[in-house]
């Protein structure tokens, strides 16, 4: 194997852990004692919940999720936690992913934890979730990318990079998948954030 093909594997390595590791994401996932869908709505109940807050479906992995505020590191600002899943392997309470906003109120950074280690999950995921009008369905795409190597002739500091540049690049969308809320009921006329009266 030549050197340049060496320098290529390992850059193509190291990318996508440089990327998690300037993001605050944790590497693994964490386990919250005693969270399930009764004490994740006593929790809610208990805040004053904006619109991505709440008890949703995953109904691709049919798994029922919160989402509940978190300070994180960086403008991390929320956390996703497992509360029910046909998936015995998997704990109640356990940190599934995070989410951050952006310029766009609708618009978010969402990390999925993709693989398992025993029972940790690791390797986080980012893609960009989409919050619906009424917030009730967050709707993300997961990123597919294929990597296009270029070697440039007439190039630029020569020495250090070789005049070969790799170059990532998005491959077609397709459906996105997402999460539908649960509770609280949200596109019933009562906004979010304000005093519902019974």
């Amino acid at each position: 194997m030549s050197s340049r093909s060496v320098f290529i594997s390992l850059l193509l390595l190291v990318l996508p852990l440089l990327a998690v590791a300037g993001n605050g994401i944790p590497k693994k996932s964490v386990v919250i004692d005693g969270l399930d869908v009764d004490s994740m709505r006593v929790r809610l109940d208990e805040t004053d919940m904006q619109p991505l807050e709440g008890i949703w479906y995953y109904p691709n992995e049919e798994m029922t999720v919160g989402i509940e505020r978190y300070k994180g590191k960086r403008n991390i600002g929320y956390r996703i936690i497992l509360l029910e899943s046909p998936d015995i392997n998997l704990v109640p309470g356990t940190v599934i992913g995070y989410i951050a906003s952006s310029a766009v109120d609708s618009k978010y950074q969402l990390w999925l934890y993709s693989q398992r280690d025993r029972v940790t999950l690791i390797k986080p995921l980012e893609c960009v979730a989409t919050l619906n009008a009424t917030a009730t369905t967050l709707t993300f795409d997961p990123p597919h990318w294929k990597v296009k190597v270029r070697v440039n002739v007439a190039r630029f500091l020569p020495t250090l990079f070789n005049g070969v540049s790799i170059i990532p690049e998005r491959v077609g969308e397709r459906l996105p998948v997402g999460f539908r809320k649960i509770y609280p009921e949200g596109g019933d006329g009562n906004p979010f954030n304000r005093i519902r009266y019974l």
